[in-house]
């Protein structure tokens, strides 16, 4: 069911780049990201009162919420920058060139969560920053 879900956020992520470049024209960019993080922000608390997990949060455990605020903190950091970019550059060089997040997330797992990194991840990695390269240059 993950690949569905997986999927589906390809989909939308890709439209979430086409829709803010059009979306973007005209507005500072650091107003356009704020206006979109209230519309995912009332969509994330819609969907937890819809399904009753509000009834959870006071089981987070003190990591966790560090952690969370941590997450929370490099999204907002990376979409300031990815708006900033897309207003200033073409969506098809600006999208390939954040999906290097794959890479770098690759690199991070294997560093600080000690997930296995094995020759197919290697090759993948090859060819993912080899296609951004093509793709941009």
């Amino acid at each position: 069911m993950w690949a569905v879900f997986v999927f589906l956020s390809a989909v939308f992520a890709a439209l979430t780049s086409i829709l803010a470049k059009v979306g973007i024209e005209g507005v500072n960019s650091n107003l356009a990201t704020a206006l979109r993080t209230v519309v995912v922000l009332v969509m994330a608390w819609g969907m937890v009162l819809l399904t009753s997990a509000q009834k959870g949060i006071t089981e987070i455990s003190h990591k966790s919420w560090l952690f969370l605020i941590l997450s929370g903190l490099a999204t907002g950091a990376s979409w300031l920058c990815y708006y900033k970019a897309l207003q200033m550059g073409e969506a098809s060089k600006v999208v390939p060139i954040d999906k290097l997040s794959v890479v770098i997330t690759l690199v991070l797992a294997f560093v600080f969560l000690h997930e296995s990194f094995t020759s197919k991840s290697l090759i993948g990695v090859i060819l993912i920053t080899a296609g951004t390269l093509i793709m941009v240059l």
